[in-house]
C-alpha cells in the first residue's frame, strides 16, 4: 500500500468529522436564536425543552434562576409591550458532545410607542444528550452605551474647573472651548460630557460618572468617581 493509499482513509475520517462538527454548529445556532425568541416572547415550552434540568443559568442582572424558576416566570410581554432579539456575530466551536457559543442579542423592545434598543453579550454551552442539544451554561453581560449628552453654558462648565483630589492621587478639570476635558494624574487628557447638570461621562467609557458634589451654599467641593456603584471620593483642592 502506498504512502498516499495509507492517508486516504484519514483524510476522508477527517471531512466527516469536519462535515458533522458544521451540521452541529448549524443546529446549534438555529436552537439558539429559538431559546433566545422564545426569552423575549415568554414562550416556556420552549425553554423548558432546550435547557438541561441542571442548568447554571447568569442573567444580565446577575441572578442565577433554575431551570424551573425560569420556566416558570415566563410569561408574554404585558399590553402595549413588545420585545425582539436578533443574535449577531454568532460564533461556535464544537468539542465533540459539547458546543461553546458566544454572540449579541440586539434587543428593540417596543414601550407604548417608543423603542428601545439594547444589546447583550452572551456565552452559551450545549451538551449531547440523548433527547438531544441541551444547554448547560449561559452567561449574559449588558453592552453598556454612552447616555444621552446635555449641553451646559459656558458659564456652567467654568465651576467645574479646578483641582481634585484622592490621597495624593491629583485629577484636574479644565475647560477647552464649550467643553471639559479631565487629566488623572500622569496620564492623557479626556473629553468630559455632561448627562446632567452635575453628572458627567467621558465617551467610550459608559461604566464611570463623575458626580459633583456641593456645599449649602452651592459651590463645587468636590466629586465622586463612580463604578459600578462604587466610589472614589475626590475633594477640590484649588
Amino acid at each position: 500500500m502506498s504512502r498516499h493509499a495509507a492517508l486516504l482513509p484519514i483524510l476522508l475520517a477527517l471531512s466527516v468529522s469536519a462535515q458533522a462538527n458544521d451540521d452541529v454548529a448549524v443546529l446549534i445556532k438555529r436552537q439558539s436564536q429559538e431559546f433566545s425568541d422564545a426569552s423575549a416572547s415568554g414562550d416556556a415550552k420552549v425553554l423548558a425543552r432546550y435547557l438541561d434540568d441542571r442548568v447554571l443559568f447568569m442573567n444580565e442582572g446577575g441572578d442565577m434562576p433554575t431551570k424551573k424558576e425560569i420556566v416558570d416566570g415566563a410569561q408574554p410581554p404585558a399590553n402595549g409591550m413588545k420585545n425582539q432579539l436578533t443574535q449577531e456575530n454568532f460564533k461556535v466551536e464544537v468539542h465533540g458532545n459539547v458546543a461553546v457559543t458566544s454572540f449579541t442579542d440586539v434587543s428593540t423592545l417596543q414601550f407604548h410607542g417608543q423603542t428601545v434598543h439594547a444589546k447583550y453579550l452572551s456565552t452559551e454551552v450545549w451538551l449531547r444528550e440523548a433527547s438531544g442539544w441541551k444547554m448547560i451554561s449561559s452567561q449574559t453581560m449588558a453592552a453598556q452605551d454612552d447616555p444621552p449628552e446635555t449641553t451646559l453654558s459656558v458659564w456652567a462648565l467654568d465651576e467645574y474647573v479646578g483641582t481634585y483630589q484622592a490621597g495624593d492621587f491629583t485629577y484636574r478639570i479644565e475647560r477647552s472651548g464649550d467643553g471639559l476635558n479631565g487629566t488623572a494624574q500622569g496620564s492623557k487628557p479626556v473629553v468630559l460630557k455632561a448627562e446632567l447638570r452635575d453628572v458627567f461621562f467621558t465617551p467610550g467609557a459608559p461604566r464611570i460618572r463623575r458626580i459633583f458634589q456641593r456645599d449649602e451654599h452651592g459651590k463645587i467641593i468636590g466629586f465622586a468617581s463612580r463604578r459600578e456603584g462604587h466610589d472614589i471620593v475626590f475633594k477640590r483642592v484649588g
